[in-house]
């Protein structure tokens, strides 16, 4: 009981430490459904219900076939249509980049949802748009969820002094290995980048069965993914006020950092990012990637795909800086054209005590104060997490970071993939996010 506790504490301090701004009816609805009717004054009722019904669009990036989903479509929007039988709830799931660039699109064609689940990172990008409402200002029960939620949660989408979005979750990325594997090999759990380095290349070569083995895997080569290994490293992508990029994003640290990546790819030691490759959880899964890092949804995979399959998790391995992970979330936000009476219902359930919770069963950390102190969450394996974030960076809040991220993703996978000149490609780089920071 005591353990529990202390997760609970570890659980809300850490949130609170960190600055981010880098199932039934209620007893009242109940009784009236419980309520006699005459034929005609059910069919009645029926009808007003059915004209006065209206629909609430809601984008988001839970994978369709995931655990997040099949909560989401089979337990939280009956759920909410339960208690707010006005409203009806369709859900659409997106890819993470599909979500982003359908947003995009719709923001030109002015054809967007009534509410949708944003990175974080994409909140400025957004609110420069026009297309966000400042919940402050405009919806009278703000404060009274705003308090609910944790601050830091709730700063990821303050610009300018108004709130453009609602914390939903938080996270960040530790390390998984693979027990055995690290065993077999005689390594310990590598503590620094420079025994990450080399634990990855002594991890790496054949299995029993001819197949490769790789000993470090990213899915992508984006800043969410390179971020804590150029950060561990003393290295960064900006200036501490988002101005300028030379002299940071083509500094001697991140040059240092990409690399040690692009050498651990010449030496068939880290994969994950090519067309075709085995995905993340079927990789580790199978032996064939024997350390990757991966956020708190990764249990929850793990449990469900390979739930006898022996890994541990260890924080980000400690380079010049430090051990300094990637800050992550998600926000719900409304959009101006939208329902906003239906969309606010919706904000404020998903982000009340019952729905994380719920979320909190698939690998989602909740934000809600009193859903962190609900004894399922405190039971999840969520601490390491929360310590990494108690260090981690968020990525640059600028509206212009999607692009920034895109232009990276490319030079990124140049150097890494390709073999270009590290220096040469960042210092061109540097030069062009220079530039995007202006605008």
């Amino acid at each position: 009981m005591k353990s529990k506790k202390v997760l609970g504490m570890v659980l809300s301090m850490a949130l609170m430490a960190t600055s981010m701004a880098g199932c039934g009816a209620s007893s009242e609805s109940a009784s009236k459904s419980d309520a006699p009717q005459n034929a005609s004054q059910k069919s009645t009722s029926e009808n007003t219900a059915e004209k006065e019904q209206t629909t609430i669009t809601f984008w988001h990036n839970y994978s369709a076939e995931s655990k997040e989903s099949k909560v989401l479509n089979e337990t939280l929007i009956p759920r909410f249509e339960q208690e707010h039988p006005e409203f009806k709830v369709e859900a659409v799931s997106y890819s993470w980049e599909d979500l982003h660039n359908k947003i995009l699109i719709g923001a030109k064609a002015k054809k967007l949802p009534d509410v949708a689940r944003l990175d974080i990172a994409w909140v400025p990008e957004f609110q420069k748009l026009d297309v966000l409402v400042p919940l402050d200002q405009e919806m009278s029960d703000f404060q009274t969820i705003n308090d609910e939620i944790l601050p830091n949660a709730m700063s990821t989408a303050m610009i300018n002094g108004n709130s453009y979005a609602v914390g939903l979750n938080a996270n960040s990325k530790i390390l998984f290995y693979n027990k055995e594997a690290l065993e077999q090999a005689g390594l310990s759990v590598p503590k620094t980048l420079d025994e990450l380095w080399e634990d990855a290349v002594k991890l790496s070569g054949k299995n029993a069965k001819g197949q490769q083995v790789w000993g470090l895997d990213e899915p992508a080569l984006s800043g969410w993914n390179l971020l804590p290994y150029i950060w561990s490293n003393g290295g960064s992508i900006t200036d501490k006020d988002c101005k300028k990029a030379t002299g940071y994003l083509n500094g001697k640290e991140t040059v240092e950092a990409v690399e040690h990546l692009a050498d651990l790819y010449q030496k068939h030691s880290f994969t994950g990012f090519n067309s075709g490759d085995i995905p993340m959880t079927d990789g580790f899964g199978t032996g064939r990637y024997a350390m990757l890092l991966e956020g708190p949804w990764k249990i929850a995979e793990m449990k469900g795909a390979y739930p006898d399959f022996q890994y541990g998790t260890a924080p980000m391995p400690a380079g010049k800086a430090g051990s300094i992970s990637v800050l992550g979330g998600e926000d719900n936000g409304m959009f101006k054209d939208g329902n906003k009476e239906g969309a606010w219902e919706f904000i404020k359930f998903m982000t009340g005590e019952e729905a994380q919770v719920a979320m909190a069963s698939c690998g989602q950390i909740p934000v809600n104060k009193k859903a962190l102190e609900n004894e399922t969450v405190k039971q999840a394996d969520f601490a390491p997490f929360l310590q990494a974030i108690a260090t981690a960076q968020a990525r640059p809040a600028v509206a212009s970071w999607t692009e920034i991220d895109n232009q990276m993703t490319v030079t990124m996978t140049s150097i890494i993939k390709d073999g270009a000149n590290a220096q040469e490609s960042l210092d061109r780089l540097a030069a062009d996010v220079d530039k995007l920071l202006q605008e």
